[in-house]
């Protein structure tokens, strides 16, 4: 006689909730466009400001920790030529450039 109620009780679906479901992606997904997309999308667009500014003569700091004065650009195929001191140079390509430093920053290391 017990059983028989407390199964009948435990089979009862609360009814409703699809709205609220949808609210809570709609939330989901509005933090997700603050907080992931649209930072990395406008880091995205100042680099390629960046490597579109630079030009021959510039001091540029690497991802690689390399601080050095570029002489020679390749357009065609976005290769940089990167002068570390008088007597090497370096080749590598124009995504790995970070920062454009001040001019004179070279001298004052």
């Amino acid at each position: 006689m017990f059983i028989s109620q407390a199964h009948a009780a435990a089979e009862a679906a609360p009814q409703g909730g699809g709205m609220q479901l949808f609210i809570m992606l709609g939330l989901f997904a509005v933090i997700f466009y603050f907080m992931i997309y649209r930072p990395q999308s406008k880091r995205v667009k100042e680099h390629k400001n960046l490597m579109a500014s630079m030009s021959k003569g510039d001091e540029v700091l690497t991802g690689g920790g390399l601080v050095g004065k570029i002489t020679q650009i390749a357009e065609d195929n976005d290769f940089i030529v990167i002068a570390l001191n008088d007597n090497n140079e370096v080749t590598i390509k124009k995504d790995f450039v970070t920062a454009v430093l001040p001019k004179g920053t070279i001298q004052s290391l």
